[in-house]
């Protein structure tokens, strides 16, 4: 059950990355050097999927810390100035993904805990933490593969959307670490994967990772997963999240508001699954969480490929937020959370399991 291969690793003072742009053609891997390099493979998506970006984001506080070190030993007001610099830096790669937020934030509130007797101490420190960041996520990612897993029925369809794998997390994964868990345990399951267009996330990298698994599974074109939900072909829908709200609304990959809106016409259970690092208790609604906007040409220009006319203008909304009406359950660390929502997500924020 262990992965064949690791999604972000920090070694010789460098993070390593799977250059996701190019799977599933081409497996490389992606190095940054410095905390530029990272907000560039954030922003540029060679990583991808909140836990993953989160993790990302830690390193590249650690890489900011050590270009900066010599001005820790001579003038800590300088040293504190660049990084809270780079970290905005950081920050502003991507918009939405609240898990990008809260790692900087954590690396920052180690920064702030304690003086130390030199730069490598502290960027020891440092490394320790980014190093916890990645291991917990790997770990949590794992206790919601077994708690999610009650929900699927032996014999289940499962209809997915976007990435929610190994890719999108510091390994193992979200709502497919969830189905992997239930393909290991034995359910005999069946697995749809949208391709999620513009950048073909589901075609490139879910159906990736589901051949790496040898789970059974076929691609469909994203217009063809209301047809076979009407039809009775799907028995749940199952996707990640990029941020929950407060009242359970979920941003997540565009598509998955329509999803959620067929599952609802036609009884399908539809749920996300996100470590509790993915719920913003900060925002009241869905309302409030910011929607990436994207280049146009990932639009007209699919891996390059002119297929729209110059000079259209082009809408190209990275996500769309699902109001928590559509919801089933949000699969988390410490249970799933079910209506009322906002009940049960302060019992969350609280760190009080649900039991389920």
């Amino acid at each position: 059950m262990d992965e064949t291969f690791i999604t972000l690793e920090y070694k010789d003072d460098t993070l390593w990355l799977i250059d996701q742009r190019l799977l599933p053609v081409s497996f490389e891997i992606f190095i940054c050097k410095d905390f530029r390099d990272v907000e560039f493979a954030i922003r540029d998506m060679v990583v991808r999927g909140a836990p993953a970006i989160g993790a990302a984001a830690a390193y590249g506080v650690l890489l900011a810390a050590k270009e900066y070190a010599s001005d820790y030993e001579t003038d800590h007001g300088k040293f504190a100035s660049r990084m809270e610099e780079a970290c905005r830096f950081l920050n502003e790669s991507r918009p939405t993904a609240v898990n990008l937020a809260w790692a900087i934030d954590r690396m920052k509130q180690t920064l702030s805990k304690e003086v130390w007797k030199d730069s490598a101490d502290m960027l020891k420190v440092l490394k320790r933490e980014a190093d916890a960041i990645r291991s917990e996520d790997i770990a949590v990612n794992k206790r919601m593969a077994k708690i999610g897993v009650s929900v699927i029925p032996r014999g289940a369809t499962i209809l997915t959307h976007c990435n929610a794998g190994a890719l999108a997390t510091a390994g193992w994964g979200t709502a497919l670490g969830v189905i992997k868990q239930a393909f290991y345990d034995g359910k005999d399951i069946f697995v749809y994967a949208d391709e999620t267009r513009p950048r073909f996330q589901g075609a490139r990298l879910t159906a990736w990772e589901l051949v790496q698994a040898g789970i059974p599974a076929k691609l469909i074109p994203d217009s063809a997963a209301a047809t076979l939900i009407r039809d009775g072909k799907v028995d749940l829908v199952m996707l990640g999240g990029d941020r929950v709200a407060a009242n359970g609304d979920v941003a997540n990959k565009l598509g998955t508001f329509a999803l959620s809106v067929i599952c609802k016409e036609y009884g399908v259970p539809f749920y996300s699954v996100v470590p509790v690092s993915t719920i913003d208790f900060s925002i009241e609604s869905g309302e409030q969480i910011p929607i990436e906007e994207r280049d146009p040409k990932e639009v007209t220009h699919p891996g390059g490929v002119q297929v729209a006319p110059e000079g259209i203008e082009v809408y190209n909304p990275s996500f769309d937020v699902t109001p928590h009406q559509n919801i089933t359950g949000i699969i988390t660390e410490l249970g799933i959370i079910r209506p009322p929502f906002n009940e049960n997500i302060e019992k969350i924020r609280k760190g009080i399991a649900l039991g389920n």
